[in-house]
């Protein structure tokens, strides 16, 4: 059995996960609270921190705090190491191009590279 950074994945742990995670717990744990004392007002609170969940993930995300999709350097892997890469934007994410940042995609940069090579 591997201990957290003695394995050869990239698990992602990051501060905009962590805190997004944290704060839908909060948000899960109002709702609760709201089953067990039959409070329509902490039912609506619970639901508002639930939704605020996804949206400070987000946020985190784009300032540097998240991570790209797939693998990083193993020198990225703790989880306070902030993503130089999110200012332009990640390929191949949703959540950069809601935001407007386009990043070029991987894919389509090799098939020109491909075609250039092929030209020549």
């Amino acid at each position: 059995m591997f201990i957290h950074g003695d394995d050869d994945h990239d698990l992602g742990h990051t501060v905009a996960g962590w805190s997004g995670a944290g704060i839908a717990a909060l948000g899960f744990g109002l709702c609760g609270l709201a089953m067990i004392r039959a409070s329509g007002l902490l039912v609506l609170a619970g639901v508002a921190v639930l939704a605020l969940a996804p949206l400070a993930t987000w946020m985190l995300h784009l300032a540097g705090w998240g991570k790209p999709s797939g693998p990083r350097p193993v020198a990225q892997w703790g989880w306070r190491v902030r993503d130089v890469t999110a200012r332009d934007g990640h390929s191949d994410c949703l959540g950069c191009r809601l935001a407007g940042r386009q990043a070029p995609r991987r894919h389509v940069a090799e098939r020109s590279a491909e075609t250039a090579v092929a030209d020549a």
